[in-house]
C-alpha cells in the first residue's frame, strides 16, 4: 500500500479523510441547524463517497462499508424517503468521528484498530440502515457526549448484537433493525494522538511534512527558476569585470609610455583608450545594477513566498470547535450561537499547532461557567440563545485572539473569597486587591471558583495550560469581565516565530534591532524638549510626561549619546498607561529579519531575545523589549539601572543583608519588602524571573526570595539557572508560592531551593523564621 509511483498512498488517504471529515462535520452541523435545508446534503454525499472510494483503493474494507452506509443514509434524506432527525445526525457525526480517527494513525496500526472497532462499526451500520426515528433529545445526545470528553465515554443504552471482531465488516448488515433506543451505540471517538499502536510496528525515522498551498508552490518554483536564470548571468558579469581590469591595465601602461616619450600622438592615443574604458565601465555598471536589482527582487519575492508557505489560515485550528460547542450545548441543555470571525487570518503554522488546547479550555469554561441556561437568561432579560464568539485578527503587528461570551461574567468577590479560603493571601491583603489582580488568580494551577467539579470543567487546570502556552509562545493572555454581561479572554501572540519586522537603531556605535510590535512609537524631537525633573530625564508626549533613559547606560555600553544636531531620537515602549522612552543615537530604518536563537551555551543574555543577520552579512542583536522595559522602570523609579547602588554598598559595609525579592504581584512584593525591611535588611525587588536573573548577575545579594508562577521565566527555572552558576552555589534561596501540593514542593527543592513556603506563611512567623535561619539576623 505504501509505495506507488513514489507516493505514500496511506498518507494521501489520511489527508483526504481529514479534508472530507472536516467538511462532513461542518455540513452535518449546518444540516442540524436547519433540517429543511437540502443544501448541505449534496456536499455530505460527495464527501462520504470520496472517502469510500479512497478507502477502496487502499484496501480498508471496514471504512468502505461504513462510508457506504453513511452515503446511503444521506441519499434517502435527499430523496425525501426519510427525515433527517437529530438521532440520524448524531449517528452520522459518530461515523465521522470514527473515520477521522484514521488521520492520526500509522499504516501498521490498521489491523489492531479494525479489530477493536469492528463491533462498534457493525452496530453503527445497523443503526444507519434502520429507519430514522425521533429519539428523545437526551438519548440522541449520548453519542456525541463521548466525543467531547473522550476520557469518560457514555455507556451504550443497549448492547449491540455480537459480531465477529476479526471479520471484515460487510457492506450491508442483513439483520432485523434493533429497537430505536438501541440503534445509537455509544462509541467513544479517540483523539488522533491517542490511537493505539500495534505492538509489532517497527520503529521508523520521523519525517516532518507540511502542506503547502499549490499556488504558493507554483510561485516558488517559478521564482526558483528565475533565480537560476539570474545566477547564470554572473559568469558573464565576472568575465566582463576581468576584461575591464585588463583594459584598465593596458590604459595605465599607455599613459606611462606617453609620459616617457612626451609625444602628443601617444598621449592622444592614451586619452582615447581611457575614454573608451570609461564608456565601457558605464555600460558594465548599468549591467551590474540591473543584475543585482533583478536578483534582489527575485530573492525578496521568493523569500516572502517561503514565509507565506509557513502561514496557515486561523480556520485550520478551529474546524472542530463548532462540533464541540454543539455537543456541549446539548449535554448542558443550553442554547448557544457560536460565531467564528477571522478564519482567513494568516498564522504561523507552529503557533497554530499550539492553539488547540488553550482555545479548547477557554471555550469549555465559557460553555460551563459563562453561558446560562435559557430559563436563567430569560429571567435576566436576555435571549434564550447565548452568543459565543471566537475572533482572530492582526493588530499592531501581533496576532490577537478573543473569546467572548455574553453570559454570567466573573464575580471578583468569589475569587477574593477563594483566595482567602485557600490562604493564598491574608484577608487584609486580599481586600486591597483590584479586579485585574484578582482575575490573574484564575491562571494559577488548581485554582477554580466552580462549586463542583464536572465532566466539562471545574478542575482548575485549564487556564493554567492557557497561561503556560501563551508564555511559551512569547505572548500574553488577560481576562476582561463584567458581571451579568459576559467575559472576554484576550490572547496576544506573534504572527510568526521565524520572521519579525524590526527597527534598526544605533547605540554607542552598535546596530541593534527592536521588534516593531513591541514599540509604541518612534520619536525624533528637539533636544530642548527634554528636561530634568527631580534628577530624572523626561519629555512630554501627547500631554503625558514620559521618563527617559539612555540606551547606552541601560546596556552598560561604553560611550554616550552624541548629538549631531539639536535633535534626539527616542523609542517609546510600554503601554499608554505606563510608557517609557529610550534614548538612542539614531534610526537606521526598518527591516524584515530572520530570527535566530542565541546559542544555548550563552544562557539567558540580559535584554537580548535573539540574533539576526543584517544586509552586510554581519550579526546583530534583537533586543528583548519587555526585559528592557523592566530595567527602564526601575532606573526611573530608583535612579539606577543595574549593579549595586551607593546606598546598598553603604548598607553592606554596615553588615546589613541584601535580599532580592522576585514576584510578579506588586502586592506580594510590597508585603515581602516591608516584612524584610522591618527586620533591618536591604531589599531589592524584581517583577519576574528574568528580571531577577539579570539583577543577580549584575549585583551582590545575600539571599533570593522568589515566587514560582511568573512571566518570561518562572521561579523553578530561575532557581535552576542560579544553581547552574558556581558563584551562586551557596546563595540561600527561599521559594514562596501559592502552590502547596507535595509535588510542587518537591519540584522547588529538587531545583535547588533551601526552603519552600506557601504565601500563608505571611500570617505567622514561618516566613521570618525561615529568613533568619538561612541568613541570620541583620546587623543594625
Amino acid at each position: 500500500m505504501s509505495g506507488f509511483g513514489g507516493l505514500d498512498l496511506f498518507e494521501l488517504f489520511k489527508s483526504e479523510v481529514e479534508t472530507h471529515g472536516a467538511a462532513m462535520n461542518a455540513g452535518l452541523l449546518q444540516l442540524e441547524g436547519n433540517v429543511s435545508d437540502p443544501g448541505p446534503i449534496a456536499g455530505l454525499m460527495r464527501a462520504a463517497h470520496s472517502i469510500k472510494g479512497a478507502a477502496r483503493v487502499v484496501g480498508i474494507d471496514v471504512v468502505v462499508s461504513l462510508a457506504h452506509e453513511m452515503e446511503d443514509a444521506m441519499v434517502r434524506v435527499q430523496k425525501g424517503l426519510e427525515v433527517c432527525t437529530p438521532q440520524r445526525v448524531d449517528q452520522l457525526l459518530q461515523g465521522t468521528d470514527l473515520l477521522t480517527q484514521l488521520t492520526g494513525m500509522k499504516e501498521g496500526d490498521l489491523p489492531a484498530w479494525s479489530s477493536e472497532k469492528a463491533a462498534d462499526i457493525n452496530a453503527l451500520i445497523t443503526a444507519l440502515a434502520a429507519p430514522a426515528t425521533a429519539a428523545p433529545a437526551a438519548k440522541a445526545a449520548a453519542a456525541p457526549t463521548a466525543a467531547v470528553e473522550p476520557a469518560a465515554p457514555a455507556a451504550p443504552e443497549a448492547a449491540p448484537a455480537p459480531v465477529a471482531e476479526t471479520s471484515p465488516v460487510p457492506a450491508r448488515k442483513e439483520v432485523a433493525p434493533a429497537p430505536a433506543a438501541a440503534q445509537v451505540p455509544a462509541v467513544a471517538p479517540e483523539p488522533a494522538a491517542a490511537t493505539p499502536r500495534a505492538a509489532t510496528t517497527p520503529a521508523t525515522t520521523e519525517i516532518r511534512t507540511v502542506r503547502v498551498n499549490a499556488d504558493n508552490l507554483d510561485r516558488m518554483m517559478r521564482l526558483a527558476g528565475e533565480s537560476m536564470v539570474e545566477g547564470r548571468r554572473y559568469p558573464q558579469v565576472q568575465k566582463g569585470v576581468r576584461e575591464l581590469v585588463s583594459r584598465l591595465r593596458n590604459a595605465r601602461e599607455a599613459v606611462d609610455v606617453a609620459r616617457r616619450r612626451k609625444q602628443p600622438s601617444d598621449l592622444e592615443e592614451a586619452q582615447h583608450q581611457l575614454l573608451e574604458l570609461e564608456q565601457a565601465l558605464t555600460r558594465h555598471t548599468g549591467l551590474l545594477e540591473s543584475t543585482f536589482r533583478r536578483t534582489e527582487e527575485v530573492g525578496t519575492r521568493l523569500y516572502h513566498e517561503v514565509i507565506g508557505s509557513r502561514m496557515r489560515p486561523f480556520g485550520d485550528a478551529t474546524a472542530g470547535f463548532p462540533r464541540m460547542v454543539r455537543d456541549l450545548a446539548k449535554r448542558l441543555d443550553k442554547q448557544v450561537r457560536f460565531d467564528i470571525e477571522g478564519v482567513h487570518t494568516p498564522v504561523d503554522r507552529d503557533i497554530l499547532s499550539r492553539l488547540d488546547a488553550p482555545l479548547n479550555h477557554i471555550l469549555r469554561n465559557a460553555m460551563d461557567h459563562g453561558v446560562e441556561t435559557p430559563d436563567k437568561r430569560r429571567a435576566n432579560g436576555k435571549s434564550d440563545a447565548a452568543l459565543l464568539r471566537l475572533e482572530a485578527r492582526h493588530h499592531a503587528g501581533m496576532l490577537e485572539i478573543r473569546v467572548r461570551d455574553d453570559g454570567n461574567g466573573i464575580d471578583p468577590e468569589r475569587i477574593r473569597t477563594k483566595v482567602v479560603e485557600r490562604r493564598l493571601q491574608s484577608e487584609s491583603v486580599a481586600k486591597g486587591l483590584g479586579k485585574a489582580e484578582l482575575l490573574e488568580f484564575l491562571f494559577l494551577p488548581g485554582f477554580s471558583t466552580a462549586s463542583a467539579v464536572t465532566e466539562v470543567s471545574g478542575r482548575g487546570v485549564g487556564l493554567d495550560v492557557v497561561h503556560q502556552t501563551m508564555r511559551d509562545l512569547g505572548g500574553s493572555v488577560r481576562i476582561e469581565s463584567e458581571i451579568g454581561r459576559g467575559t472576554t479572554f484576550v490572547m496576544s501572540l506573534p504572527i510568526t516565530l521565524s520572521v519579525i519586522r524590526a527597527a534598526l537603531v544605533r547605540v554607542s556605535g552598535e546596530t541593534m534591532a527592536f521588534p516593531l510590535a513591541r514599540i509604541e512609537r518612534i520619536v525624533r524631537t528637539q533636544l530642548g524638549a527634554l528636561r530634568r525633573t527631580e534628577g530624572k530625564l523626561q519629555f512630554d508626549l501627547d500631554g503625558q510626561a514620559i521618563g527617559v533613559l539612555r540606551a547606552s547606560e541601560l546596556l552598560s555600553l561604553d560611550g554616550d549619546h552624541v548629538n549631531r544636531d539639536d535633535h534626539v531620537s527616542l523609542l517609546v515602549i510600554g503601554n499608554e498607561q505606563d510608557r517609557c522612552g529610550l534614548l538612542v543615537d539614531g534610526f537606521l530604518g526598518e527591516r524584515d529579519l530572520v530570527v535566530r536563537p542565541i546559542d544555548e551555551r550563552l544562557g539567558r543574555v540580559p535584554h537580548v531575545a535573539a540574533a539576526a543577520i543584517d544586509d552586510d552579512g554581519l550579526p546583530l542583536l534583537v533586543m528583548d523589549v519587555e526585559d528592557m522595559l523592566v530595567s527602564i522602570r526601575r532606573g526611573l523609579s530608583e535612579g539606577a539601572i543595574r549593579g549595586v547602588s551607593p546606598a546598598a554598598l553603604a548598607a553592606g559595609a554596615r553588615g546589613r543583608k541584601r535580599i532580592l525579592v522576585a514576584d510578579d504581584s506588586i502586592t506580594v512584593r510590597e508585603v515581602e519588602r516591608q516584612m524584610l525591611s522591618r527586620l533591618g535588611h536591604e531589599v531589592e525587588v524584581a517583577v519576574d524571573g528574568m528580571d531577577a536573573w539579570n539583577q543577580l548577575r549584575a549585583g551582590q545579594f545575600d539571599m533570593l526570595v522568589t515566587d514560582v508562577d511568573m512571566p518570561r521565566m518562572n521561579g523553578i527555572e530561575l532557581v535552576r539557572m542560579v544553581r547552574g552558576e558556581a558563584r551562586f552555589a551557596s546563595l540561600p534561596i527561599a521559594i514562596v508560592s501559592y502552590k502547596d501540593r507535595a509535588e510542587d514542593r518537591a519540584a522547588g527543592m529538587d531545583a535547588g531551593a533551601n526552603a519552600y513556603l506557601t504565601k500563608g506563611s505571611f500570617q505567622d512567623q514561618t516566613f521570618i523564621t525561615t529568613v533568619n535561619d538561612l541568613i541570620g539576623d541583620s546587623v543594625s
